[in-house]
């Protein structure tokens, strides 16, 4: 019962560091409306988020990585791919970020020769970004549905939404 318990307690904290990533995506990729301290403040903010993400998932990680090419299932090697690709692309996200800031590194004292290829390749990534999260999203819809179901929903209507063998899945299934 320990073990369930701590289970579940996991899957709570990767949602909500999953849904802290996705609404700080998402102010963040709205500069304009936003301002560019609180757009560049989050950037920075977002690079922490996914390394604590990544921590979060470091096990799944290492045991995908050491079955890539052998026995992994297909899904979890498209998974892997997926991730790789967010992964170097939040790094040339932020690194170029870093090198156009206008707000938050020159208030820190810091100033960075900027040119226009590094805003260009800033943009490209973000747009980038976009599409590779639909997909990320996407292969991970059915977790996403059912952790929301389970500890956003159930909480606030207190009846069950899941039925208790869908929970044990759900802990096993997160990425």
């Amino acid at each position: 019962m320990i073990q369930v318990k701590k289970q579940l307690n996991q899957t709570k904290i990767n949602l909500a560091v999953d849904a802290g990533i996705f609404i700080g995506f998402l102010i963040a990729d709205t500069p304009h409306f936003t301002g560019m301290a609180i757009h560049e403040w989050l950037g920075i903010a977002f690079a922490a988020a996914i390394v604590t993400h990544l921590l979060l998932h470091w096990r799944w990680v290492v045991a995908v990585t050491q079955r890539f090419l052998s026995k992994a299932p297909w899904q979890a090697r498209l998974n892997y791919i997926l991730n790789l690709l967010l992964f170097i692309d939040f790094t040339i996200i932020i690194l170029s970020g870093l090198m156009i800031s206008q707000e938050a590194l020159p208030s820190l004292g810091l100033s960075l020769e900027s040119g226009g290829a590094w805003k260009e390749l800033h943009h490209l990534s973000s747009d980038l970004s976009l599409a590779l999260i639909g997909l990320h999203v996407a292969l991970h819809w059915q977790w996403l549905v059912k952790a929301v179901k389970r500890y956003v929903i159930q909480p606030f209507t207190g009846r069950s939404t899941m039925q208790p063998s869908l929970v044990t899945q759900l802990d096993r299934n997160e990425v």
